[in-house]
């Protein structure tokens, strides 16, 4: 199907441009977006007739995009998740959760800007893609932790495999700690006792 496109297009082409495409991608997607029109002589002649509107448009809010993009990239944002110990997560983070978590910090960002290829489905800090404008896309940082100890954690660059293991360092540390406490105060109970018997030896060599 050919299609005038309304908008820049990423890998297609750019405003203004007729293009073929698969009919399903066209009728699921550029149609309904609004990105584009069906390229026939009616259309054509609307999209000339409407060209500088367009564009003012298109400028206009690719000018928010990027006032919003300066302040948006490399932005990290925090989700917790509950995880087993290897890290993989009782569930996923979303498109949606993304959304919701730099909407919570006050910026204004829509699920279907997030480009997430799959769900995140482990701890740790992941870079995802914004797409605030068909020119406009910036990286934000989702750190996805258990709790929000952990994720400053995380957020200074330790990973949950380095964390395991600091933990379990720490563990091991305190168990050689307790029964090093033990066997000292072993040590002491047995010094205690023998001084008598030897002074009970001492006085039976004397009898």
């Amino acid at each position: 199907m050919d299609v005038i496109l309304l908008e820049r297009v990423a890998k297609l082409g750019q405003m203004g441009e007729v293009v073929s495409v698969k009919e399903g991608y066209a009728r699921n997607f550029l149609l309904p977006q609004g990105k584009a029109l069906r390229a026939n002589d009616n259309n054509i002649a609307r999209f000339e007739a409407e060209k500088a509107q367009l564009e003012a448009r298109n400028l206009e809010t690719k000018k928010e995009a990027d006032s919003l993009g300066e302040k948006l990239a490399g932005q990290q944002f925090v989700v917790i998740r509950s995880a087993s110990d290897s890290g993989a997560l009782y569930g996923s983070v979303t498109t949606r959760d993304v959304a919701d978590a730099a909407t919570e910090e006050g910026f204004s960002v829509d699920r279907k800007q997030i480009v997430l290829y799959a769900p995140i489905k482990e701890l740790g800090v992941h870079p995802v893609q914004v797409k605030l404008h068909p020119e406009v896309e910036v990286e934000i940082e989702i750190n996805v932790a258990r709790s929000a100890e952990e994720a400053e954690l995380q957020a200074s660059g330790k990973s949950i495999q380095e964390l395991a293991a600091e933990e379990e360092a720490q563990a091991e540390f305190e168990i050689s700690e307790l029964f090093d406490d033990i066997g000292a105060a072993g040590a002491d109970d047995y010094g205690d006792d023998d001084q008598p018997r030897e002074a009970a030896s001492e006085d039976d060599d004397q009898n």
